[in-house]
């Protein structure tokens, strides 16, 4: 069962004297699955990376599951932090690492940190192999599992690391622009696959998508921020090409179109955290 995730008035702020995000306030629902969408800058990679308690709040509260996770011990948020699985833009897979090794590596990582290392530098189970199989397969990846990640592709990175989500199965997903690289037809069929994996575990999926189309057609709740703010938090059917223009100003038109905006939030995608465990 995915927790109960709830930001009252969270504000990030940076070195530089901005926030990234003012006065968050959202809940998660259990099993739920929601889009983040928004102009560059706007905030979408802070808030992922505050959900996953990656980032603290600089003020505000968190109510991760009834609990605190910033009133709590480091242990105790790792803890918390092993429940979800955060996916950046450009996932950071070793590049000499096989493919089957960077699907398998957060399911590893649980075991601890040696058994984790001992089991990457060894012939991986046949059961577990089987697994990180079918996960690439239902991404169309079958064929590279035992490729070394510098011989993919951006796109094809992109897809390794939502296979890794599949087989990680952790209760909360974060997946900052998962398709970005991908064409139309191939980033909604991906996106599919995430969602009925994520729905058939009962766990919560926040995704943000430069793509508006993809997702008021693949989303029942959009979030739309805006300069770290909330501009409105809808059903899809709500959202309307006026709010939509209001929302992206000049870039109304790439949005539409599904056309990648620059990177969003510099600052929080120097963190390049590939999973909480």
């Amino acid at each position: 069962m995915s927790p109960r995730l709830a930001l009252d008035a969270v504000a990030h702020g940076y070195a530089r004297g901005r926030d990234a995000l003012r006065d968050v306030s959202l809940v998660i629902e259990p099993g739920e699955q929601v889009a983040l969408i928004g102009p560059s800058g706007a905030g979408k990679t802070t808030l992922l990376h505050t959900l996953a308690l990656a980032l603290p709040p600089t003020r505000g509260h968190i109510d991760w599951g009834g609990r605190d996770p910033w009133a709590l011990t480091s242990s105790e948020r790792h803890a918390l932090r092993r429940q979800c699985f955060l996916a950046p833009q450009h996932p950071p897979l070793p590049p000499r690492q096989r493919v089957v090794h960077a699907v398998l590596a957060t399911r590893l990582a649980r075991g601890g940190l040696w058994p984790a290392l001992r089991s990457l530098l060894a012939t991986p189970r046949e059961a577990d192999v089987r697994d990180a199989f079918d996960a690439l397969a239902a991404f169309r990846l079958e064929d590279k599992l035992w490729l070394r990640c510098d011989r993919l592709s951006g796109g094809e990175r992109q897809r390794v690391a939502l296979a890794r989500m599949a087989v990680a199965a952790s209760p909360v997903n974060l997946l900052d622009e998962p398709v970005s690289s991908l064409d139309p037809v191939l980033g909604a069929s991906a996106l599919a696959a995430v969602q009925s994996d994520a729905k058939a575990r009962g766990a919560s999926l926040v995704v943000s998508l430069h793509d508006v189309n993809l997702a008021r057609a693949s989303f029942t709740r959009l979030i739309g921020l805006r300069e770290g703010q909330i501009q409105f938090d809808l059903p899809a059917s709500a959202v309307t090409d006026e709010r939509l223009r209001e929302l992206y100003g000049a870039e109304f038109g790439r949005a539409m179109a599904g056309v990648a905006l620059p990177e969003d939030d510099a600052d929080a995608l120097r963190l390049t955290v590939s999973g909480c465990a």
